[in-house]
């Protein structure tokens, strides 16, 4: 049976907070301190919240646990990418990346602790997934990456991307409702339209965010445009392949109207080819998407893809262009501290 102090006090509401506070004989008034220093103030500790008594937080303290995310290790990228490594209560530890361009700074998150995915270009594919994060955690990802921001730019982060560690739609509470916080005014009040959940194809729960009528952005990480390929790469294809993702991204925009972006990282001699440029435009015109991101892909040691030469990419861009596609080659950030794109890792010895 679990006692008192195991419960975590940001899985409470406003209203459950308000009811312990007049459980102890305490103003309602203290309810609504304690929710500003958790989700606005962003306190890791009671003893944070300097505007309680010493014995308020004492009684906070032997009722609540307030596990809160920690940076364990950062590295700087020539280009100015950040990324961190944090900790969570218990010892784990999970990657975050700050990218700035000129006019945004975004975060790139993490769902969950490792992956249960496998995708044979990702470094995360080969840690086993210990536990997805909670929203509280994800949560903290932002806030953490927002400050260093500010830090190191002067200015707060403009975007969001869950494209870090994990598969956020294999997360869906959490991942839901860390975003129900950080739009939240009060939260961090951003936008949900400055939001990108990327998932690698969970057919069935693209459906379900059409039907929770979501705001924010999808972006699948399609990566090969037939079955056959998708397969060997993502093994997540085997039980949601392409014609069901394509119903599922149909259905999802038929329900909620919000943008849709296609990833395709290019592979050397595996899916570079204008064949494969043509396999992809047909997917592409049989969902409304915005755009096709197709992304440099980034060595890792556990995987034996290369990327292609710049004129073959060249070329695969030309055709795309040539036959009316919104794509866009995306320059990979940050690969000097295995920051971009498929690296995330964890590697104890080089943060």
């Amino acid at each position: 049976m679990a006692v008192a102090n195991e419960r975590n006090i940001r899985h409470l509401s406003l209203e459950e907070i308000t009811d312990y506070f007049e459980s102890i004989g305490e103003k309602k008034f203290r309810a609504k301190q304690v929710y500003e220093w958790l989700w606005q103030k962003h306190a890791h500790s009671f003893a944070d919240m300097t505007n309680l008594s010493k014995e308020l937080r004492q009684k906070l303290g032997d009722s609540f646990t307030l596990p809160a995310l920690a940076v364990d290790a950062t590295q700087y990228s020539a280009d100015g990418t950040v990324k961190s490594r944090f900790r969570t209560h218990e010892g784990h530890l999970v990657e975050g990346v700050l990218i700035p361009t000129d006019d945004r700074k975004t975060a790139c998150v993490s769902s969950q602790i490792g992956c249960s995915l496998s995708c044979k270009f990702c470094a995360t594919g080969y840690i086993d997934r210990k536990r997805n994060l909670n929203y509280d955690e994800i949560y903290d990802e932002v806030v953490l990456i927002n400050q260093q921001s500010e830090r190191v730019y002067e200015k707060k982060l403009t975007n969001i991307v869950f494209m870090g560690m994990g598969e956020p739609l294999l997360n869906y509470r959490n991942v839901l409702k860390a975003i129900e916080k950080i739009t939240s005014p009060d939260g961090l009040g951003m936008s949900p339209r400055r939001i990108t959940v990327s998932t690698a194809g969970v057919a069935k729960q693209i459906k379900q965010l059409g039907d929770d009528e979501v705001r924010f952005k999808l972006a699948l990480s399609l990566h090969a445009a037939n079955d056959e390929k998708r397969h060997e790469i993502m093994p997540i294809n085997d039980s949601n392949d392409i014609k069901s993702l394509i119903e599922a991204l149909n259905y999802f925009y038929k329900k909620t109207g919000n943008e849709i972006t296609f990833e395709y990282i290019l592979f050397k001699d595996f899916n570079d080819s204008l064949k494969d440029a043509d396999e992809l435009i047909k997917i592409y015109r049989q969902v409304p998407a915005d755009l096709i991101n197709i992304i440099e892909y980034n060595p890792i040691d556990m995987a034996k893809f290369q990327k292609p030469d710049e004129v073959v990419t060249d070329k695969f861009m030309a055709y795309l262009e040539k036959n009316r596609v919104n794509a866009r080659l995306r320059r990979s950030r940050g690969k000097d501290i295995d920051a971009a794109c498929g690296q995330l890792a964890n590697k104890e010895g080089q943060i």
